[in-house]
Order: structure tokens, then sequence, then C-alpha cells
């Protein structure tokens, strides 16, 4: 027992060194991260703001006027009146607006009767946005017409019809409380897979990993002593990005802390794993670091759950996304940060996890056994 851990401290202390004497690969070890979760946190977003809707305005009306300015009113939406439909379907076509509002002639006259209508056109192109836009415009001519009846009728106008809507585990209703915490699984993810990805695959390239096979090293402690190093970078890497997220974006974080760092490192260690897994396989720089991005990170961004709802998807594309271990984790960590600790779960996915990393341990070791070939 003395000997191995006398072997694996000298690795580690020659990975560690060997890490820090590669400024490229710290650089992006530390720094692209933050950057990464900066940059995503902020510009990407499925809210809509300020959206550009056309208003053409068949009857013009004090009733319709205040129809203009309850769409004024929203901090969602921007509408610019325009003259008739030829115009607007112009603006349509060219991407000026995302939708149009076209009031009726008849409006008022059909109000009186209780069957006023106004037709809503969207731009189908990003159905995402289309779908936003029409809750945002509904909503928006909803509340104008209900306080317009409030105010011709007081209190005891009748036939009018409330809708109260409450979002659970999102009360604010935008997106960064769901982005963050699917971001950090990409960080992790990118970090974990890509920098591994190019540890064997430099040492075979240069000539090193034969001399280490002459030497008392097992394959253990060889793994071991090139996993800790990164481990500790990575642990760094998810300290900034609970620090951001929770300080930064004010993403609440309603799950125990505890549960979340466990679960993330224990993700982390499968990240690291898979790209060790990956350069022992390939034994070469580009070809680990093309496999590593092709297999670990755009999985992880398409196929998680991070952009689009697995349950849309066909059953073929779900079944190969319970495969994946970025779609496990991207569960848990958004039901720890949004909906709080779910100990089941927890253990459930952390099982999964921990099953990865045996795996990919046991066969990254086979593949640094002492043999050149």
């Amino acid at each position: 027992m003395s000997g191995f851990l006398s072997r694996l401290s000298a690795l580690v202390r020659k990975e560690t060194r060997q890490m820090l004497r590669e400024r490229s690969s710290l650089a992006v070890g530390l720094l692209l991260p933050a950057g990464l979760i900066l940059l995503f946190g902020y510009g990407l977003s499925f809210d809509v703001s300020h959206a550009p809707v056309a208003v053409v305005l068949d009857e013009r009306s004090p009733t319709t006027q205040s129809l203009v300015a309850g769409l004024q009113g929203s901090p969602y939406l921007a509408p610019v009146q325009v003259g008739d439909m030829t115009a607007a379907v112009a603006l349509m076509r060219q991407g000026k607006v995302g939708g149009i509002v076209h009031v009726p002639v008849d409006f008022s006259r059909r109000r009186a009767e209780g069957n006023a209508q106004v037709q809503l056109i969207l731009n189908g192109v990003d159905a995402n946005t289309a779908r936003t836009l029409e809750g945002y415009v509904g909503g928006a001519l909803a509340t104008q017409l209900q306080t317009t009846l409030d105010r011709q009728a007081g209190s005891s106008a009748g036939g009018g019809v409330s809708v109260v809507q409450r979002m659970w585990f999102n009360e604010a209703s935008t997106s960064t409380w769901y982005l963050v915490p699917g971001l950090i699984v990409l960080v992790m993810t990118l970090i974990g897979a890509f920098l591994t990805s190019l540890l064997v695959a430099r040492e075979w390239e240069r000539g090193t990993l034969e001399a280490l096979f002459v030497t008392p090293v097992r394959p253990t402690e060889l793994v071991l002593a090139k996993l800790l190093p990164y481990l500790g970078i990575g642990a760094i890497n998810l300290a900034i990005c609970l620090l951001t997220a929770r300080f930064l974006f004010e993403v609440p974080m309603r799950g125990s802390l505890l549960a979340i760092v466990v679960s993330s490192l224990l993700y982390l260690t499968v990240s690291l794993l898979l790209g060790l897994f990956i350069s022992a396989l390939t034994r070469n720089q580009f070809q680990a670091s093309q496999v590593a991005l092709l297999t670990s990170f755009m999985p992880a961004m398409m196929l998680s759950g991070f952009v689009f709802d697995l349950r849309n998807m066909p059953v073929a594309v779900q079944v190969i996304s319970q495969l994946l271990p970025a779609t496990h984790f991207m569960g848990l960590i958004k039901s720890l940060f949004l909906t709080g600790d779910n100990w089941p779960l927890f253990l459930q996915k952390s099982a999964i996890l921990l099953l990865y990393a045996l795996l990919l341990f046991a066969a990254t070791r086979s593949k640094l056994r002492k043999r050149l070939v």
C-alpha cells in the first residue's frame, strides 16, 4: 500500500507540474468556463423582448386606439402601425416584424354584440418565438380589453372572464433560470472531456508514455494521476459556475448545496474519464479532440434536454439520449436548482453516473496496460 501511495504521489506531482507548464490548456481550463457561462447566460435566451409587431386598424376609433395603447404598454412588444394588410405582409416577408395584429372594420359593433375578434398572424419560421409572441399579444389584448370594460361599467360590469395564471418552479418566467443550470452541464462536459482527451495522446506522440512503461507504475495509478489534477481544475470551474448562477444571474438554488456539488463532481469525473478513454483509444491529439467534441459536447448540447424537450423527439432519439451521462445529470441538476431536493431522483441518477465512471475507469485502465501496440 505504501508503494502504491508513493508512486501515485510522484505521478500526481509530475502531472500537476506538466499541467501548470501547459499554459494554453490551463487558460482553456480556467478562463473558458467563465467566458461560456457569461456569454450564454447573457446572450442565450428564449424570452422575447421588444418584439416588433405590425398593427393594422381597419377601423379607427377610441376603442381600437385603446387596443394599440395596450400593446404599447407591454415591455415585450414594439407595435408598429401600418396602413393596410399589404404593407404589413411586406414587413412580415422582410422579417422586420414577427407578427401582425389585424383589427377588422366592424370591431366596435361586434364588440357591443359580444363577439368581437382580432386577427393575429405570426411568423412561424421560429416556432418557439411565435408561440411566445402569441402569448404576449394575447395577454396584452386581454388585459387592455378588461381594463376598458372596468372603466366603462365599473364594478357592476358582468360577463367578464378573468384568467389567473401561475407558473411553478419559475415564477419569474425567465429562461435564464432554465438555461444556467444546463450551462453547468455543458461546461463540465467541455472541460472534462476536451482537456483530458489530449493527455494520453500527447504523451504517445511525444514518446514519453513508453518511458513510463519501464517503471513500476501500474495502469490504475497512471489513470488516477492523470485524473486528479484536472479534477481540481474542474472543481474550481464548478465553484465559478455556482457562484455566477447564484449571485450574478440570481438563479434560485432550492436543493441541497451538498447534493449539487456531489452530483456535479461525479459527472465531472465521468467526463474526465471519457476524455482519457478517448485519448488512450485514438493516440492522436487531433483525432482525440474531434472525437471528444462529437461524442460529448455536441450530444450534451442537442440530446440532453438542454435545448429541446426530449418528450417531443422520436422514440429512437429518446433511447439514444438515455445512453448519455449528460442526459441524467441535466435532469438532476435542474431539479436540484429549481424544485428542491428529490432524494430518490438524486440516488437514481448518482448511481447511473457512478456506473458510468466505473465502466470508463476500467476501459481506460485496460487501454493503458503496459504494451506498445
